[in-house]
């Protein structure tokens, strides 16, 4: 299991980067050069994040993006949630068919409680507080 993904990884990079330029048009031909992204892995990842109202995105030869909302309310979690779906550390899934002892599980729990604990540690990190 890993807790980010390439693909958030990438987002939150990009972001970073992005933030650090407050007001700043930045080309997807820059970001990928200066983080070494590939650029069409990272024109896809920012087209979602401009579907999903973190970015606005400018056309034509001084085009490129720039962030539509105020970094400290962009979150890991958030990201997390954008490019993997749903934050979960359990799957409790066997051969396709849920654990018959799910309800009953202790390790369940505990993980339960785990999974709580991190979900609020990755809310708590904002874009704003990595720039």
């Amino acid at each position: 299991m890993k807790l980010i993904t390439k693909d958030t990884g990438y987002a939150i990079r990009a972001l970073n980067c992005i933030s650090g330029v407050e007001g700043q048009i930045v080309t997807v031909s820059d970001l990928a050069e200066r983080l070494d992204i590939p650029r069409p892995f990272l024109r896809k990842i920012l087209q979602v994040l401009k579907k999903k109202g973190i970015l606005d995105s400018y056309k034509g030869k001084n085009g490129g993006f720039v962030l539509s909302v105020d970094p400290e309310k962009i979150t890991v979690l958030g990201l997390i949630e954008i490019f993997q779906g749903k934050f979960c550390l359990k799957e409790h899934v066997f051969y396709g068919k849920r654990c018959s002892y799910f309800k009953n599980c202790s390790l369940k729990k505990k993980i339960d409680i785990l999974e709580t604990r991190v979900a609020g540690e990755l809310k708590a990190i904002t874009i704003g507080s990595l720039t």
